[in-house]
């Protein structure tokens, strides 16, 4: 079977420390977890069923690619290397925080061959759709654009209200989860609560679309699968997300 004309961008699924930072990080293991998009590499990662998978093991606290080279802290504590979690919980000892020497280390070591590889799969590959994969909290920490507001929905689709690929594409996408996933249309919106990061917006449509993924946390991190003291899922039921997940992209293609 040929690989779906698919590349997946799983962009926050590490969870591992950058050499460079040893000695420097008050972080907890906690705080970290909650900072990341736990288990998404196992929930949308298909390995050679897709035209390619591009992912890191390197923590969105450390280093973030779905950030511009400008958000940088002060002026964005979030942003590519951040002062704090998206919780307000510090990264960094009190002034072992990264001088602009080891920022510029931290890019070239880990953010630019994420975005290096982007690029090279826009020029080799013939694709259909691309996804930039995340999952998102059930509610939101204040620093997101819906902070502190209702709970959210199952999946949230993004295409930057419409720039990065077509609205035929994004409902056929949502069509698809529901039935997937089984569960009803109302649980999935699309540019709400987000609109599509940076990655999405930077490649979107140039010359592929891109769509940016996002599912709830609740469908995993939560009970009957998921133990809060040892921050562990039940694999299984990790396996039938992703097959979920894969019947959806099969379906997208067929009908597309």
């Amino acid at each position: 079977m040929n690989p779906l004309p698919i590349l997946l961008s799983i962009p926050h699924g590490g969870i591992k420390k950058p050499l460079e930072l040893n000695g420097s990080l008050c972080i907890t293991y906690k705080d970290l977890f909650d900072d990341s998009d736990p288990f998404v590499t196992e929930l949308y990662d298909l390995g050679d069923k897709v035209q390619r998978v591009i992912k890191t093991d390197i923590a969105r606290a450390f280093v973030d690619p779905n950030r511009s080279l400008q958000e940088l802290p002060p002026a964005n504590p979030d942003g590519l290397i951040k002062s704090s979690t998206c919780y307000g919980k510090p990264i960094y000892s009190k002034g072992l925080e990264p001088g602009d020497s080891l920022r510029a280390l931290l890019i070239q070591l880990y953010y630019m061959p994420y975005h290096n590889a982007i690029k090279k799969s826009i020029e080799e590959l013939d694709l259909q759709l691309c996804l930039d994969c995340h999952s998102m909290a059930s509610i939101a920490p204040r620093i997101s654009p819906d902070g502190n507001k209702k709970p959210r929905p199952k999946f949230c689709l993004s295409n930057n209200d419409g720039q990065t690929s077509s609205q035929y594409m994004i409902e056929l996408l949502a069509s698809c989860i529901s039935e997937s996933f089984e569960i009803d249309k109302n649980e999935i919106l699309l540019n709400d609560p987000f609109h599509g990061g940076y990655i999405t917006k930077t490649y979107g449509k140039k010359p592929f679309p891109w769509i940016q993924i996002e599912m709830n946390r609740n469908l995993y991190l939560a009970e009957p699968w998921f133990d809060m003291d040892s921050l562990s899922v039940d694999p299984l039921h990790l396996h039938k997300l992703n097959k979920q997940f894969e019947s959806c992209l099969a379906q997208f293609f067929l009908r597309l």
